[in-house]
């Protein structure tokens, strides 16, 4: 009657594992939440405007594919963000957008992963720690996952290079997040030039997690895209063969409730992409694809958002900069401390400080009998400045 993949082949996801962990712990009278990667400042205040103003469109059905404004406006964002020219994407061709980037991540599992690849299941490239989306997408289109270590001995990247050739010809997807989540660390340009050619030449599609690509710290980090585009030997008849790009305005915008985001790069997975779409994907309401389309013509706000994240890590260096092996991220919003164990740290930090963090290897399996976010701890630094202060203090006392 139930999917067995559900019960063998995913475990509890790691928020519901985390309440387990702490269920026999008294709960602080004031917690501090660092646990999830929700954004806490406001939407700003042009979107809400918009969407209000728009309420009486909600009786029409919306487009799958998305308003014609709504897409001219992701690929301007696209060409400034990139550095593409005009012309190279197709507003109609290259995006679509998603009911958030999550929509789209498990919905490419549905698109790339064939019945069999190479006469056996096929294998879906997963880094390790993840998305935990990534696992769900994989398990229940019936591939086989293939962690790759993403520790701090390769750069907080997986390493392509080590996977065996009989494997990467069983292999239908692969997923990459850069920045990464939760280790922030940045494909560069030759990496991501290097895995779009690995996967070509195995006939492989890879899925670019990008959705944390607006925050970062020092360089913005190089695209799929971009990345695609400038090895393109097709004449432009599709630079971006094999490639498909996912972003968000849950973290660019502080917009996670919106649940909009698109899904960019090669014409025939975008076409795949929608045809899942019209028979089991959500259309996403008009009032907040109208509001959407604002949010990714404006900058300004994006700056503010980025610029209060940096304040953010630097008050972390002066606060941890001895403590649990900090480093600070290239991008993203999350720090990845080194504390030995985990689950007995995150314990500790709930009943002494109260404070709400992720055990690191509730985000990541096992691999050869080992754990690579065992050791660590996730913490979203995603509260106000004065509310973070409050709680890397603490966190610094205890550790």
């Amino acid at each position: 009657m139930i999917n067995p993949r559900l019960e063998t082949d995913l475990n509890d996801y790691p928020f519901a594992r985390l309440n387990t962990l702490i269920a026999d712990l008294p709960a602080p009278a004031q917690p501090l939440i660092m646990s999830v990667g929700e954004p806490q400042g406001p939407v700003p205040a042009f979107a809400r405007d918009i969407v209000s103003r728009d309420l009486a469109t909600t009786n029409r059905y919306p487009p799958n594919q998305g308003t014609p404004d709504l897409c001219a406006a992701i690929v301007s964002w696209l060409q400034r963000r990139y550095r593409i020219a005009d012309g190279v994407l197709d507003p109609a061709r290259h995006v679509l957008p998603l009911a958030g980037s999550k929509e789209g991540v498990y919905a490419i599992g549905t698109v790339a992963v064939p019945p069999s690849k190479a006469g056996a299941q096929p294998v879906v490239m997963i880094p390790n720690p993840f998305y935990q989306v990534y696992l769900g997408a994989t398990v229940l289109t019936g591939g086989t996952p293939l962690f790759l270590n993403a520790d701090a001995g390769s750069g907080f990247l997986p390493d392509f290079d080590a996977v065996p050739a009989e494997t990467w010809k069983r292999t239908a997807l692969v997923y990459l997040c850069s920045p990464g989540n939760p280790q922030g660390a940045m494909a560069t340009l030759p990496y991501l030039q290097k895995l779009i050619d690995q996967c070509r030449r195995h006939d492989a599609i890879l899925a670019i997690d990008e959705c944390y690509a607006e925050i970062y710290n020092d360089s913005a980090p190089p695209g799929g895209l971009q990345a695609a585009l400038a090895m393109d030997e097709t004449g432009g008849r599709n630079p971006f063969a094999n490639v498909v790009v996912f972003h968000s305005l849950s973290k660019r915008s502080n917009a996670a409730g919106l649940r909009s985001g698109f899904v960019a790069g090669d014409p025939k997975i975008v076409a795949m992409m929608l045809r899942w779409k019209t028979y089991g994907g959500v259309q996403i309401p008009l009032p907040i694809q109208n509001a959407s389309a604002a949010l990714w013509r404006d900058e300004a706000h994006v700056e503010a958002i980025r610029n209060g994240y940096r304040a953010k890590f630097q008050l972390a260096r002066s606060i941890l900069h001895n403590k649990g092996g900090y480093f600070t991220p290239d991008g993203g919003f999350f720090l990845w401390l080194d504390v030995g164990d985990g689950e007995a740290v995150t314990r500790k930090l709930w009943t002494d400080g109260g404070i709400k963090v992720l055990p690191g290897g509730y985000v990541a399996r096992d691999v050869d009998g080992a754990n690579p976010g065992k050791r660590y701890i996730r913490v979203a630094m995603v509260q106000d400045l004065e509310t973070t202060r409050t709680a890397l203090t603490r966190i610094a006392e205890l550790l």
